[in-house]
């Protein structure tokens, strides 16, 4: 061998050990990303406290807690048999709301991959639920909308499912409930649950999902929207509604057709009745967007799977990355923390009830 190839070599593996070097301080910073903000002092004691008390779970420190709140998670499109990335955004969701005290978890839909579930005992509710989101703080209510994938197989199923487990909440393909911020009456949230399958026209098309889409009364739903979201309870400090797609989105479906209809339909809506937020999936990703108007919309749909993503008019955030939403409202703003299936704290992101 002579020098020039013995030059070439030793270039070529000094550049390949840099290379490696700096993804393993890339792969450390987002893996430890405890040593960015330390736990204030009220969230610090609480973790000694839990510890003491005997738990053995993890936390996430740098989520900011906000005092007397109601703090909720939001995932979607997660059900895959613990596989792709599905169990350690689960280990983090479940550390989070350990973390922040969650009352509840919303899913924004696709429960369950490829098809649904077939009934309330089909072997995916242990697969993809049960056996997943195992963490004790993750014992809490599901709220969950129905996604497309859930379409093609049963979905009175997984309404049906409520009445069987202690945790999944689906009374009804749409439904509303107002909770209490911290337990105050006085201050409360409006949370409205739809449903959006029957609203994308080439589902009538498909052959897994046209029967059950063809047996809902999308007029009959879009009243009843009419009607909860024009609640004068003077309590109601926030109106957020969660359904399965996105009225705006970067990425796959940006300018599909899809995106269109459902936008058509429900945006005009969420003017009328000056909806704070909604939150959806479809789109593998997370994101952040304020178009004009009042609402602001979140994409929570990468809770095991991940596609590329891309920047809009109004994007605020967007992110290809496994993870999930914490939400924290109080009578003032709502905060959002975006995290991914590392701990790792992605975006923060408020809004502020007197200028949002």
């Amino acid at each position: 061998m002579n020098i020039k190839s013995t030059a070439r070599i030793f270039i070529c593996l000094t550049g390949l050990f840099l290379s490696c070097l700096l993804s393993s301080c890339r792969d450390h910073q987002q893996r430890a990303p405890s040593q960015e903000q330390p736990a204030t002092a009220a969230l610090a004691a609480t973790i000694s406290e839990e510890k003491a008390s005997g738990y053995q779970g993890g936390f996430i420190e740098q989520l900011q807690v906000q005092e007397n709140a109601l703090n909720f998670l939001v995932v979607g499109d997660w059900g895959r048999n613990g596989q792709y990335h599905q169990k350690t955004v689960a280990e983090q969701m479940g550390n989070a709301a350990m973390t922040m005290d969650a009352e509840f978890i919303i899913s924004t839909g696709d429960n369950f991959y490829p098809d649904g579930v077939t009934s309330t005992s089909d072997p995916q509710w242990k697969s993809s639920f049960e056996d997943v989101y195992t963490a004790h703080s993750l014992f809490q209510d599901w709220n969950v909308v129905l996604g497309n994938h859930d379409y093609r197989s049963n979905p009175e199923a997984q309404i049906a499912y409520s009445k069987i487990s202690r945790r999944w909440n689906m009374p009804d393909y749409y439904y509303a409930k107002k909770v209490a911020i911290d337990g105050d009456s006085t201050q409360k949230v409006l949370f409205v649950y739809i449903d959006t399958n029957p609203f994308v026209k080439k589902y009538y098309q498909d052959e897994k999902a046209k029967a059950n889409v063809a047996k809902q009364d999308t007029i009959a739903q879009i009243k009843w929207l009419n009607q909860v979201l024009s609640d004068p309870d003077p309590s109601i400090k926030w109106k957020i509604v969660v359904g399965h797609h996105p009225l705006y989105c970067g990425g796959k479906r940006a300018k599909s057709q899809d995106t269109y209809d459902i936008r058509h339909t429900f945006e005009p809506i969420f003017e009328k009745h000056q909806v704070d937020t909604y939150i959806c999936g479809h789109e593998h990703d997370l994101q952040h967007i304020k178009p004009k108007g009042k609402t602001h919309y979140f994409v929570s749909g990468s809770g095991c799977e991940v596609r590329p993503t891309g920047n809009i008019d109004g994007t605020k955030f967007a992110a290809a990355d496994f993870g999930f939403m914490t939400f924290s409202a109080t009578a003032k703003n709502l905060m959002v923390q975006v995290l991914n299936d590392q701990g790792a704290i992605i975006y923060t992101g408020q809004i502020d009830k007197t200028n949002p």
